[in-house]
């Protein structure tokens, strides 16, 4: 991508900025505003920022207008914008996907974003974030934080049966079979054709075992045999040792909170949930009424998975940036971003500790003590013990995600759009079709799908 002439900031000048927004003055500068998007559109999260944003105000005389946008409705948003020429100067919150529909659309600023990083210290930040936020050598945004996709499953039963952690297809498939017996399913698993859940969790499993939607040319490549036998592999678990019927984000959650199954997939937001934090998703196993912390205490948590295909282990995740546009008010966005990152920081991971890991790896004591929950508040520290803590910190360091590293994010964000791959595996799951039958299905649908966006 042809860098911006607009985009242009010199590392020396943005130092001196920062040291303003980063660094505490009480500079002013009348004159100064700009326009950012979020996609933390909740009314709590809002009045979070909106509360940053008034001490940046105050130690920068940077005004900020805080505008919250709807994710589902981000794509229908930055197209009227961009044809209106009203586009904001600074968009937080963007998943990769809509990092990469901002690229393919040539409305990034790509100067700013790694110069930011380099005067934060790009040490201090994942590699990985970094990676995936990177297209043509160029850091597109500056990743924020991320969510995960993990294994949950009873250390209780796995210690009492003698088994592994379920960290590989191997593992997972025997504890799913020694562990689906007396009224408890071996595993619970996502399969209702039409849920973007059903589609993560897919796409968890099949990382694992070097599954790509595309290859490096953005050749649809689901009917590989890595593809091929994830397919089998997932059809298999959900027929033989998972729930029956349309299982969903959430039945899959009440069946684990009954202690009705010994493992599932599901995502880091359920982790304040399992512990009792929230009344409206309180964990009803038996021993959960007397203590509401138990099923937390007694579940493990396996981050990355690996397949007998896959070269390493991967799991599905989501990293959340800030990008600046291609016309903004560079220099105030920058201190913005900057702050957001540094000073601004902990209260941002503060909003949802459990679905906002740092990509900062410098943060990681202070996450650990911010309080997770709703309704009850505790920090994550005071539930989980010191190695679930440590797996979900450096979780990001095994983000992957279909079509992102290809440079086919809108492609990706398409397919998560429409289905076409759980649509096929539910049919799979069904037994109308083979799970061959599967991956040629969901093939021949996201080719469609590309050719559609390339039109």
């Amino acid at each position: 991508m042809p860098k911006k002439v607009t985009a242009v900031l010199s590392v020396a000048f943005l130092s001196a900025t920062c040291l303003t927004a980063c660094g505490g003055g009480n500079e002013q500068e009348a004159g100064n505003k700009i326009t950012v998007w979020t996609e933390e559109n909740l009314e709590d999260r809002m009045a979070v920022q909106e509360q940053i944003i008034e001490e940046f105000t105050r130690r920068t005389g940077i005004q900020v207008e805080l505008v919250g946008i709807a994710e589902d409705q981000f794509s229908q948003v930055i197209t009227t914008a961009a044809a209106a020429g009203d586009l904001p100067d600074v968009i937080g919150a963007l998943p990769l996907a809509s990092v990469r529909e901002l690229e393919a659309n040539d409305l990034l600023d790509t100067e700013t974003p790694g110069k930011i990083v380099d005067q934060l210290g790009r040490d201090t930040f994942s590699a990985r974030a970094l990676e995936l936020d990177t297209g043509d050598g160029e850091l597109l945004a500056v990743p924020s934080d991320g969510w995960a996709q993990l294994i949950l499953y009873r250390k209780d039963l796995f210690e009492k049966a003698g088994l592994r952690p379920p960290d590989t297809y191997e593992t997972l498939e025997a504890a799913a079979a020694e562990l689906n017996t007396g009224g408890v399913a071996g595993i619970t698993l996502a399969v209702a054709p039409k849920d973007s859940f059903t589609a993560q969790s897919f796409e968890h499993v099949a990382l694992a075992n070097g599954c790509e939607l595309v290859d490096d040319a953005g050749n649809v490549t689901l009917g590989s045999p890595q593809c091929v036998q994830a397919f089998a592999f997932y059809t298999n678990l959900a027929r033989k040792y998972s729930v029956k019927g349309s299982q969903d984000v959430d039945s899959t959650r009440a069946t684990y909170f009954a202690g009705k199954a010994a493992m599932t997939i599901w995502s880091s937001f359920i982790l304040d949930e399992l512990a009792g934090l929230r009344n409206d998703a309180l964990p009803s196993c038996e021993q959960c009424r007397g203590n509401p912390q138990w099923l937390a205490e007694n579940t493990g948590v396996v981050t990355a998975l690996k397949g007998p295909a896959g070269s390493a282990p991967a799991q599905y995740g989501e990293i959340v940036s800030w990008a600046i546009m291609r016309d903004s008010a560079t220099d105030p966005s920058a201190r913005f971003v900057s702050y957001m990152m540094n000073e601004g920081y902990e209260r941002w991971l503060g909003m949802a500790p459990e679905g906002k890991f740092p990509t900062r790896t410098n943060f990681a004591e202070k996450w650990e003590a911010l309080e997770a929950g709703v309704d009850t508040k505790k920090p994550l520290g005071d539930i989980y013990p010191p190695e679930v803590l440590d797996a979900l910190l450096t979780a990001p360091d095994t983000f992957d995600r279909w079509g992102i590293p290809q440079g086919q994010g809108k492609l990706a964000g398409a397919v998560m759009g429409e289905l076409p791959v759980p649509t096929a595996l539910s049919a799979a799951v069904a037994g109308s079709i083979t799970p061959q039958q599967a991956a040629a299905q969901a093939t021949r649908e996201v080719e469609t799908i590309k050719r559609g966006i390339r039109e």
